[in-house]
């Protein structure tokens, strides 16, 4: 395993990347809404990374993946591919937006509501954002990455959610996914869930909760990812790093930031 320790000048450069995906999101908010299909939704993204970011947008063509974002709706867990559906009253939809900038990329997603959802929708999208907000909050130096994950599964579990085992977080800086895997509950089998954290390690933390069971399923698309129970699911993702007293969040938009001091 090669764990790469950013730079003070690579985590500057990781700062604007993570800012730029976050711009992302924060832009396509006001259009998420009833009646837009997940390919416009797309395709706004699109030219707002490459005419007003001029970052590249890193998914597509990313081993095969033919669009800019992942749009996974209600009980899709993740990797959703835009299309002709359109969004109803009551959906709960994911939005997963990579890009590149100056060599690095920023990587992060958020929940969305389409109306009003059910309140067990509300729940979950609430779980799954304290979920990561937990484990983001134990990311300091000497602790492990197991300490990590056991902070987002105490979380989600605590409110009878299951978490999801067979995808996770990851290193990420000049390259999309780097190493460590960062699973996001404790796997006794994996060994390396005991490296201790160090000032310059950076990754994400995207736990990927499910109302009802964790078990998933991999449509034929090869992308898709389902809940096998049909149960909804919510992610939350942030690329987070490891400083000296603590972590810094490289893609808290202002506006983020301002909701999590308050």
């Amino acid at each position: 395993m090669n764990i790469r320790i950013k730079s003070s000048a690579d985590l500057d450069k990781m700062r604007r990347s993570g800012q730029a995906a976050a711009r992302v999101l924060d832009f396509i908010g006001p259009h998420v809404q009833v009646g837009v299909t997940t390919d416009q939704l797309d395709q706004l993204c699109h030219r707002f990374i490459v005419d007003e970011l001029g970052a590249i947008p890193a998914n597509v063509g990313y081993r095969g993946f033919p669009k800019t974002i992942c749009t996974s709706v209600n009980h899709v867990v993740c990797h959703g591919i835009p299309g002709d559906k359109q969004l109803k009253d009551g959906d709960i939809i994911n939005i997963d937006v990579a890009v590149i900038l100056d060599g690095f990329y920023g990587d992060t997603s958020r929940m969305y509501t389409v109306g009003t959802p059910s309140i067990l929708a509300r729940r979950l999208i609430d779980t799954a954002y304290e979920a990561m907000w937990a484990g983001i909050r134990s990311v300091r130096p000497g602790v492990s990455f197991r300490q990590v994950a056991r902070a987002v599964q105490q979380r989600a579990e605590a409110d009878r959610f299951s978490v999801v085992r067979e995808y996770c977080g990851h290193g990420v800086g000049r390259d999309y996914h780097e190493d460590p895997q960062v699973l996001h509950f404790d796997d006794p089998r994996a060994d390396y869930q005991d490296i201790i954290l160090r000032p310059g390690m950076a990754f994400t933390i995207e736990p990927m909760i499910n109302a009802g069971r964790r078990d998933v399923k991999l449509l034929p698309d090869k992308w898709t990812v389902i809940t096998k129970d049909r149960s909804l699911s919510a992610q939350w993702e942030h690329m987070v790093a490891v400083t000296e007293t603590g972590h810094e969040v490289l893609t808290l938009s202002p506006a983020q930031a301002a909701q999590v001091a308050a």
